[in-house]
């Protein structure tokens, strides 16, 4: 005897499909969902660093890392040299620079979370550092590059293209290399110093910035 055996019907495929599709669209969902919360996280960041040090300079009358009088407040606190400047890049691993005990004094002062016993920069939601810094870096205008110089900078590192781009324009126009913040393409030491700003933000999944904002 012939045994038949039996296919799919069109109505158990198109079961099939609507699952498939369902399951893939919560994927993709979930997944801008998780972009969305890190572009949030870093956003407080920013806003959070630049809060911590103001409070700080409020209080104690000088800028944190560059304290003079740190020791005398805390005990085995470093100071700075009081010279009104941050000397140190943002991603620094010294921790004599300014830009480290910076965070020291603010964990000392109660001002940000963290163990007051290290000067290590605080992590960010898509695994870089966030840091503060003297100068924005460097811009190209034309074949004249010349150094930005503000008196304070928050950068944040290892930013995806999709989250850089959502945070200049949150707070700027969107551009890398114009308006008050600026985006820069990371390769090697991650410093905005040493690299002229980016001209756009690659959202290719390959690419990661470096992103700094005036405090």
């Amino acid at each position: 005897m012939k045994r038949h055996q039996a296919g799919f019907t069109l109505i158990e495929i198109a079961i099939v499909l609507v699952i498939v599709g369902l399951l893939l669209g919560g994927v993709l969902k979930g997944q801008e969902l998780i972009v969305q919360a890190r572009i949030k996280n870093v956003a407080a960041d920013f806003n959070g660093v630049a809060s911590a040090i103001l409070s700080y300079q409020d209080r104690y009358r000088a800028l944190p890392g560059d304290d003079n009088k740190a020791g005398t407040r805390w005990t085995g606190a470093a100071d700075g040299d009081f010279d009104g400047t941050l000397e140190g890049r943002f991603n620094s691993t010294t921790d004599s620079d300014e830009s480290r005990l910076l965070w020291r004094h603010l964990r000392l002062a109660g001002f940000i979370a963290g163990d007051s016993a290290t000067a290590t920069q605080p992590t960010n939601a898509a695994g870089g550092i966030v840091g503060v810094q003297g100068s924005a870096g460097s811009v190209t205008s034309g074949t004249t590059t010349t150094v930005e110089q503000n008196s304070l900078v928050v950068c944040a590192s290892r930013l995806p293209g999709k989250i850089a781009s959502a945070i200049d324009a949150q707070f700027d126009d969107g551009l890398p290399n114009k308006g008050s913040v600026r985006g820069y393409t990371e390769s090697g030491g991650d410093d905005p110093t040493a690299a002229a700003s980016s001209t756009a933000y690659a959202e290719d999944g390959d690419k990661t910035f470096t992103v700094c904002k005036p405090v």
